[in-house]
């Protein structure tokens, strides 16, 4: 009969050793890798290092949409700068329609001027010249109808360039969208070439993606903000322009009554 095992100290501590080094091997073989997957990370992941180092279809849309942002702020000052010398101008207009004056007098004052006001006192003054300053019944109606036509081409004129807000507005989410879906899909690819599912592996590129969709709202909801900031002002500008028309008919009323007054006292 042999006799039991028994497990003596030098033999405990053998076993020790040996389950240490093998831990402590796997742990130098896992962080071996980690480093190596650290050091082919890009050490730049700033949004201006992010952008160098994205696929070039994700750089077309990050480029793009800068270039949105630019214009939406360019049409904004200019726009801001038009409305309120035109609103100031149309002011002064509407102030010399106040005044006890005629038609005649107004329209050779308002020659060289192309402002708005000045653009319908002048339109006025053509009809009632082609017209021989005779204020038949229809004479109002006819100045009524060249007044609409001017007010439409100003309307026109101070909206030009604002449409692009609006554009920019709906469509710049979805174009980083577009950019973010396709960084992602090219960072899942790199996942499944790399063959690892490490964190710090796959975080840069998703990163990237994810920055097209954060330049998309900033390209987008200042575009709204602006256009409807850009609207309200516009449609308090083109109600100063039907004041100013409506003086310009009262002040051909008032010619008007001023002739035949004259006619009945000659």
């Amino acid at each position: 009969m042999m006799p039991p095992f028994r497990v003596t100290p030098m033999i405990r501590n053998l076993v020790c050793a040996g389950a240490l080094g093998a831990a402590a091997a796997l742990l130098l073989g896992s962080a071996a890798h980690a480093a190596a997957d650290i050091a082919s990370l890009p050490r730049d992941l700033s949004p201006w290092g992010m952008f160098r180092n994205a696929d070039i279809v994700v750089k077309v849309v990050m480029a793009g949409l800068a270039i949105a942002s630019l214009a939406t702020w360019t049409v904004w000052l200019s726009k801001t700068i038009e409305l309120r010398r035109e609103t100031a101008r149309a002011r002064d207009g509407l102030a010399k329609l106040e005044t006890d004056t005629t038609l005649a007098e107004l329209g050779r004052d308002a020659e060289g001027a192309h402002d708005a006001v000045s653009q319908l006192i002048q339109t006025a003054a053509r009809e009632g010249s082609l017209s021989g300053w005779t204020f038949d019944a229809d004479f109002k109606d006819r100045v009524a109808l060249r007044l609409e036509r001017v007010e439409a081409a100003m309307a026109r004129k101070i909206t030009s360039g604002t449409g692009i807000l609006a554009t920019i507005g709906a469509v710049a989410p979805f174009v980083g969208l577009f950019g973010t879906v396709w960084g992602i899909m090219n960072a899942f690819i790199g996942i499944s070439e790399a063959h690892t599912t490490n964190l710090a592996v796959v975080a840069p590129g998703i990163a990237e993606a994810l920055l097209a969709t954060a330049l998309g709202l900033v390209a987008a909801v200042p575009a709204v903000v602006i256009y409807n900031y850009l609207v309200r002002a516009i449609a308090s500008y083109r109600a100063l322009l039907g004041d100013a028309s409506a003086q310009v008919l009262l002040l051909v009323s008032r010619d008007r009554g001023r002739s035949a007054r004259q006619m009945r006292a000659g």
